[in-house]
């Protein structure tokens, strides 16, 4: 009997000495995640424009005003359209990357180097440089102008029509690279030897991409397409160093939008009912995500 106790203790040991290991991190999560998920999911239903008073219940009464909002409204536009814009070219301009650094060449390493540095590069420095590239007589606008294609320049970040596609540019220019990397690790997963078997029944050269390189990239092309749709979802750095949400909200994003509610104009609740929609937003993304991994596991 005590040999039958002594066992199942040991079993007991055995089963919670994982669990144990991982409550730091579960510990953690609750104090830095789960919990002020929950307190501002409850602010969102409240008014808390005091911090020296405790939160007024108000029940729908903030997301009655967030419909209401023609300034969310146009962000949240704003975000569609940053959406549509970045993430079909991270989607194919990578891939295109990545096969032409799979070659076997002498060097080909400092082009993958090359092509991935601006990742390692702040957001801040790349909007500040970008920044100054767009300034009335930055690099762009003197070489638009030598060449006599836009006599008076582009106004790039102080016209509504230009602000959001400039903002645009300096995040795909940053994330070629990233996803460069993540298709690069696919391809080299793709055996040689169906390449030779294709090219002996006639599909070479740019042929054998189509049929071969895509169709098995799939799951990879999934994967960037949900995680840039994401990030493109939660752009704040870009808008808040280069135009921070101008001219007439026209790169005003949703993220950088909740931002200046909450900071600026101390609307803490109003801020909380935003980011409720967003998390929304981003967590059917993600749903989305788990079933397309789903779909190419079976």
């Amino acid at each position: 009997m005590n040999n039958l106790a002594s066992k199942d203790w040991t079993t007991t040991k055995q089963r919670l000495t994982p669990y144990l290991f991982l409550f730091p991190a579960f510990l953690l999560l609750i104090l830095t995640v789960f919990y002020p998920a929950l307190q501002g999911f409850y602010l969102s239903f409240t008014r808390y424009e005091n911090i020296a008073l405790p939160p007024e219940w108000v029940g729908l009464l903030n997301f009655q005003r967030l419909f209401k909002d023609p300034v969310f409204w146009q962000t949240l536009g704003n975000t569609v359209i940053y959406l549509l814009g970045v993430v079909p070219i991270l989607v194919i301009f990578p891939l295109g990357l990545a096969v032409l650094v799979n070659q076997k060449l002498r060097g080909i390493a400092w082009f993958r180097a090359a092509y991935y540095t601006p990742v390692v590069i702040s957001m801040v420095v790349a909007g500040i440089a970008f920044k100054w590239l767009y300034a009335d007589r930055g690099l762009l606008n003197q070489f638009l102008k030598h060449f006599r294609l836009f006599p008076e320049g582009i106004p790039w970040l102080t016209s509504p029509k230009f602000a959001l596609f400039s903002v645009m540019l300096v995040t795909i220019w940053k994330g070629l690279g990233y996803y460069m990397v993540i298709y690069l690790a696919g391809l080299q997963s793709i055996p040689g030897d169906i390449y030779e078997a294709a090219a002996i029944d006639g599909s070479d050269g740019f042929r054998k991409h189509l049929d071969i390189t895509v169709p098995l990239m799939k799951p990879y092309l999934a994967l960037v397409a949900v995680i840039s749709a994401i990030s493109a979802t939660k752009v704040f750095e870009e808008v808040y160093v280069m135009t921070q949400g101008g001219p007439l909200n026209s790169s005003k994003t949703i993220v950088y939008y909740l931002y200046e509610q909450a900071f600026s104009n101390l609307e803490i609740s109003y801020a909380c009912t935003i980011g409720l929609i967003l998390f929304l937003f981003i967590l059917t993304l993600s749903v989305i995500r788990l079933l397309i991994d789903r779909g190419n596991q079976v």
